[in-house]
């Protein structure tokens, strides 16, 4: 069986979240996007470009774990899904260490991280939020090695 295409993945993923709005009250689909150009911006290969376009499905239940052990993607496309898929309950510390172990992981990630603490994106948030999920990101970052918009710590 042949691979999906990333227009197929983007165009399976917009369905999937579709009427999903973000914490802003913007179309999920806008976010997946900025992973995507993020990825790609920062060299990710076609895996990872897929893998940011499908990085929240199944955490978010549009998708499920079957679905994806079903679907046609690479192998490393899945691996990446998967470690970037938050278990209910899990650390931070756990979710942080199982993206590093995952080659192709951390990149998506880091675009994740990037575009969900974009201060124009955080702006529109009544401050005790924006407060709240800036110390996330940014203890994240940390958890990952990441410098704030400097890719993998040295």
């Amino acid at each position: 069986m042949p691979f999906l295409t990333l227009a197929e993945v983007e165009t399976l993923a917009r369905a999937a979240h579709d009427g999903r709005t973000d914490k802003a009250g913007r179309p999920y689909a806008e976010h997946l996007a900025a992973v995507a150009g993020g990825v790609r911006a920062r060299g990710g290969d076609p895996d990872q470009i897929a893998a940011a376009w499908l990085h929240d499905a199944v955490e978010d239940a549009v998708l499920d774990e079957e679905w994806l052990a079903a679907a046609a993607l690479t192998a490393r496309t899945k691996a990446i899904v998967r470690a970037l898929t938050r278990e209910p309950g899990e650390s931070q510390e756990a979710y942080a260490a199982r993206i590093r172990a995952t080659p192709g992981a951390l990149l998506v990630k880091e675009a994740d991280l990037a575009h969900n603490a974009d201060p124009d994106r955080l702006a529109v948030l009544p401050e005790p939020v924006r407060t709240r999920l800036t110390g996330k990101y940014d203890r994240m970052r940390a958890l990952l090695g990441l410098h704030r918009d400097a890719g993998p710590a040295a």
